[in-house]
């Protein structure tokens, strides 16, 4: 909601609140409830915060979303990119929805598919991050390209969104630390350790473990990401890979896009003995929205759903039109559960409840299918926050949700690069054996 489409709620409200009065009155008829409704003052309490604060968000997809179409280069030139909400690849997020969402800056993922050959996985990422590049400069009256948590907070002085990157997944580097660093002189500002499979120096939440963790040189990707002040972005990997990334990292850790495992038990999330360890290593884990991550109903339901499909595809093999005919009783029988924007603020409890609220963000990853109900696009951030005030926050607490608590993590990750300038960029790389 748009602060003009609050303000016109809120009269509408009063307006309605001061007829209801009236009539009360004249009728002798006890008034319940005349005030304005508490969820303006909420929106006010939201804008208010957000203004002093960047509200920041570690993951956002829509750069792949524009990829997506094979005649992009023309979207980045001749599409409106204010409003995009009726086209397909664009659920979430445009220009129009992120100022009404009050956004002061996002993390644009430069992801490509993780099962590229590395070496393509670098071509494509370049590309990636040239379609972040020109879509910031094609609008520099909205975006403008950022690289330290100053930047951040000049940008959002100025009414402006900064724009950070983040690779997601290990694969993108190739194994080669130059690539690494280049990435970095390009503006990239973290890398996700892995993505949904293992590289041969760390696992993948998603797959078997390899490793058992990250290899020598899967630490030493770590030490490098210290040293050039990029984040440590451990979204995506096994516990382990969490566990050894914490014991490695000499700048406190950043989780781009996860939830609490302990609310919906998906290997993508993080425990609880990880909460505390990102704790004590001062990081923060910014929640991520996406609907099987935040709902363990519908996570269950997605494994059951699989099941029903692969017995029914064996029952009716030979006859799709029977198949189709009782895949679909069995969906009306089972409903499928709705993800909500409550089992979103859900999550951010918990976090702040193991790991404390200096140690929480927001990370939605949105693109793709929409998100929970009541948190669909980048338009709604106010909302979620407006529930957690409900819920008893403060605008402080809010403020660190919101983007303080990430810009600490930031600025740690640059002093510690401070503390490391008189370091050589290592040259090591991972060892042809264990590639495999």
């Amino acid at each position: 909601m748009s602060l003009k489409q609050a303000y016109r709620r809120a009269m509408r409200t009063s307006l309605s609140a001061l007829a209801l009065a009236f009539v009360a009155t004249s009728l002798c008829i006890p008034l319940l409830a005349t005030a304005a409704a508490p969820a303006d003052a909420y929106v006010t309490r939201v804008a208010k915060v957000l203004k002093a604060t960047p509200l920041i968000d570690g993951h956002n997809d829509w750069a792949f979303g524009i990829r997506e179409y094979e005649d992009h280069q023309r979207w980045l030139t001749d599409v409106d990119l204010h409003d995009l909400s009726g086209r397909p690849h664009f659920h979430h997020t445009d220009i129009n929805r992120l100022r009404e969402g009050l956004v002061g800056g996002t993390f644009w993922s430069v992801y490509v598919p993780a099962d590229l050959p590395e070496v393509e996985q670098v071509k494509a990422t370049l590309d990636q991050i040239d379609i972040v590049r020109q879509f910031v400069a094609r609008y520099p009256e909205t975006f403008e390209l950022a690289r330290t948590a100053a930047d951040v907070r000049r940008i959002h002085r100025a009414g402006r969104i900064a724009s950070l990157m983040g690779a997601e997944g290990g694969g993108q580097i190739d194994n080669d630390l130059g690539v690494l660093r280049t990435y970095h002189d390009l503006g990239v500002g973290y890398l996700t350790l892995t993505h949904v499979k293992n590289v041969t120096w760390a696992d993948s939440s998603n797959e078997d473990p390899r490793h058992g963790g990250l290899t020598p040189f899967g630490k030493i990707v770590v030490h490098e990401l210290n040293r050039l002040g990029m984040l440590v972005d451990i979204s995506h990997v096994s516990t382990a890979v969490m566990k050894d990334a914490i014991a490695t990292s000499k700048a406190p850790v950043f989780f781009s896009h996860s939830s609490a495992r302990a609310l919906t038990h998906h290997p993508r999330n993080v425990p609880d003995d990880v909460l505390r360890l990102v704790a004590a290593n001062g990081g923060v884990v910014m929640v991520n929205a996406y609907p099987l991550y935040v709902s363990e109903p519908l996570r269950q339901w997605m494994a059951d759903h699989g099941g029903a499909r692969g017995r029914l595809e064996a029952l009716d093999l030979g006859n799709p039109g029977q198949f189709k005919a009782d895949l679909a009783a069995w969906e009306q029988a089972h409903p499928k559960p709705e993800a909500t924007l409550e089992q979103v603020a859900d999550h951010i409890e918990h976090i702040a409840k193991v790991a404390g609220k200096d140690h929480v963000g927001i990370g939605a990853d949105f693109w793709g299918d929409p998100g929970p109900k009541g948190f669909e696009d980048v338009s709604r951030y106010p909302a979620l926050l407006a529930e957690l005030m409900r819920r008893g926050w403060s605008d402080a607490d809010i403020a660190k949700l919101a983007g303080e608590n990430v810009l600490r993590v930031m600025e740690a990750a640059e002093k510690v690069a401070a503390s490391m300038k008189g370091e050589l960029p290592s040259n090591a790389s991972q060892p042809e054996t264990d590639r495999g």
